[in-house]
């Protein structure tokens, strides 16, 4: 009997705990090809989908329009109709797919198309399980793909809100997305109060909609899940995980007056951090991804409920099939061959976890209770907004100094080269052609559909909107009579009107006092002498990239060194741009792009800055660029082009400095 285990030993092993939702967030080039990776990936052991839409989707446009020029399929998939939705989940049975879709100001948009496919497909709306982002007040703070006002935002939510509990109980129709705060600089506690000050603007909305009874809102509440980050403090982050779930009981029953436990429950998913991926020596990014998963999945108290890790090389560019491969195995190795999930919590009754947690407690409340003083979430847009971009700025510069340690960045930068991201096909490329064919193939759809029921259909919710009727069922009869994505969007434009969300560039606070920039800011004024007035910087942030961080960052510091700064924020024009370079006559354009579409739209301000007569006005460039893209544009005429390597943004002002110091006097 030697090398088996007594029958009396498997009494005793624990009930083992089931496996989070793995996933990737993924999607690019077309819908057909996002299929392909969806089943290739499904295939390799994921349980979920987790959908990456592409820009112009993000923000309600057609794939032809101006502004989605050189976006199309580059950050995700187009969905322009229907007939795109029907592609990516071709051979997905959707009643048995648990599917993550990360859309925000048009989550009403995509999840009609969503349940239209469920729909052909003959599956029970009741069956549909999943999750549609929409937290659109993070897309304020940090993100950048807001369309519309705040209160008609809102207004679209608490629309998805009632829709899905009534019609699709399984779903998730918001997560409160604290991911992308901590993306912008967040430290822990602003996670924690930002996330839920978001929470109780969307739960008030809908409790003042009066469209809810009292005894039906607790299983209200009970929907609304978040999603998270995990950085590299990995105890703290545990510890964070472990505050959110009792402060969530907490407000939930306190403000709320939910009785039921199971309606208070904080359910969350979570991406693990990509701010922290590094550019230079990117293979130890593969151990960084597995410390930050360990966050979200060792607490079985506060353990996800679906987990998507992002890929190691995703600081160089659009990850290959492979690399996502290596990211759910790491799941899967940790779900299936340890014995994590055979324990109850490992941390409970740990002094030092309790003492954390309650210390993150009580900061979260007074952050919280600083919001609610102002208004709420929406009345403290501009102050949450100032606040990250200062704690970004510190962020950054604790790590410029060395103070914050990032192995192969700023310490330890000796390195063999890396195999593993030698080469042009380190990472995916999308064909620039991918642009035209989807505009052909969103044009020919205008084409054949019938145009008079499609107009029928956007009046209709038209009306819908204008009345203050759910926007829902008629947004499913806009998807079914062949409405596009642009067509929607412009008639709710229309209705509701279009936003700007604040830089929160004016509102951060200037470091006056820093010795580490005496010697730029004597530079500056050096050369501001010269020329006969200062130095000024244009940072431009063209397309629909909203990823507005690093831009935030180089203007907070190119003023702080004295240099006079235009900002208007995101989602501007090449021709926008060029126009204010002229105007302000700018001594430099600084361009920040991180949606991949860097070349187009490079090409198209290059065009439109020698059309205007700025050529003797240098143009610097900074994002994800691949060093073939990068030589691409320096043949182009780009004076320089920064990447994730270039941290140093002290550096990057000098070189900036440099370039004006080669103009004539009185530029």
């Amino acid at each position: 009997m030697s090398g088996t285990r007594p029958e009396a030993g498997k009494a005793s092993q624990p009930q083992r705990d089931k496996p989070w939702l793995i996933r990737t967030y993924s999607g690019h080039s077309t819908a057909a090809k996002s299929n392909a990776l969806y089943r290739s990936n499904l295939a390799k052991g994921q349980t979920g989908l987790s959908v990456a839409f592409d820009l112009p989707t993000q923000t309600g446009y057609d794939s032809d329009h101006e502004l989605a020029r050189g976006e199309v399929g580059k950050v995700g998939v187009p969905i322009g109709h229907l007939g795109d939705m029907r592609t990516l989940f071709e051979d997905i049975p959707l009643g048995d797919m648990n599917t993550s879709m990360t859309i925000n100001a048009t989550a009403a948009w995509l999840l009609a198309l969503y349940v239209a496919v469920a729909d052909a497909q003959g599956t029970d709306r009741t069956k549909l399980s999943g999750t549609t982002q929409n937290d659109i007040i993070k897309e304020y703070l940090s993100r950048g793909t807001y369309v519309f006002p705040p209160q008609p935002s809102l207004r679209l939510t608490k629309d998805t809100i009632l829709f899905t509990c009534s019609a699709m109980p399984k779903w998730n129709p918001v997560n409160v997305c604290s991911y992308h705060l901590q993306e912008a600089g967040a430290t822990p506690v602003q996670e924690l109060a930002f996330a839920l000050a978001t929470s109780q603007a969307i739960l008030d909305a809908v409790k003042d909609s009066g469209e809810v009874a009292p005894a039906d809102f607790g299983p209200v509440v009970g929907r609304i899940s978040f999603f998270v980050n995990a950085g590299l403090r990995f105890i703290t982050e545990i510890c964070k995980m472990r505050a959110f779930g009792e402060l969530w009981d907490e407000m939930t029953a306190e403000r709320y007056g939910v009785k039921e436990a199971k309606h208070r429950l904080f359910r969350y998913g979570v991406q693990v951090n990509s701010l922290g991926l590094t550019e230079p020596q990117p293979e130890n990014n593969v151990y960084r991804i597995l410390l930050e998963m360990l966050a979200v999945t060792l607490s079985k108290d506060a353990r996800a409920r679906a987990v998507q890790l992002p890929a190691w090389n995703e600081a160089l560019g659009l990850p290959r099939p492979w690399d996502q491969q290596w990211s759910i195995r790491m799941q899967q190795i940790l779900a299936y061959e340890t014995d994590l999930l055979d324990y109850p919590d490992i941390f409970e009754g740990s002094v030092a976890i309790k003492n954390k947690v309650e210390e993150l407690k009580v900061a979260a409340r007074e952050e919280l209770a600083r919001i609610q003083a102002l208004g709420g979430a929406v009345a403290a847009i501009d102050a949450m907004k100032s606040a990250l971009v200062e704690s970004n700025t510190e962020r950054l510069r604790q790590i410029e100094n060395g103070d914050q340690v990032v192995v192969g960045v700023n310490r330890w930068t000796e390195s063999e080269p890396s195999p593993l991201a030698a080469g042009t096909s380190a990472v995916v490329t999308v064909d620039e052609a991918i642009e035209r064919e989807q505009v052909e193939r969103l044009q020919a759809w205008r084409t054949a559909r019938d145009a008079n029921a499609a107009k029928k259909a956007l009046a209709d919710l038209e009306r819908a909107a204008k009345e203050g009727r759910n926007v829902m069922e008629p947004s499913i009869a806009c998807a079914k009579a062949g409405v596009t994505t642009g067509e929607w969007g412009a008639a709710l434009r229309g209705i509701f009107g279009e936003y700007r969300a604040p830089t929160g560039v004016s509102g951060a606070a200037g470091a006056t006092s820093d010795e580490s920039l005496e010697h730029v800011r004597a530079d500056v004024e050096s050369v501001s002498t010269r020329l006969g007035r200062r130095i000024k910087l244009l940072v431009g942030k063209p397309g629909l990239d909203g990823h507005s961080n690093g831009a935030e960052q180089i203007a907070v510091r190119a003023r702080d060194c004295g240099m006079e700064v235009v900002y208007e924020g995101i989602r501007l024009t090449p021709a926008q741009i060029v126009r204010a370079a002229a105007d302000e006559a700018v001594h430099v354009v600084g361009l920040s792009i991180l949606s991949g579409s860097h070349v187009p739209l490079v090409k198209e301000v290059l065009t439109r800055m020698r059309e205007e007569g700025l050529s003797d006005v240098p143009l610097v460039v900074g994002g994800i660029i691949p060093p073939e893209d990068a030589a691409e544009l320096r043949a182009l005429g780009v004076a320089a082009v920064f990447t994730p390597k270039d941290f140093r943004i002290n550096t990057i002002m000098r070189d900036i400095v440099r370039l004006v110091d080669k103009m004539p006097d009185a530029a």
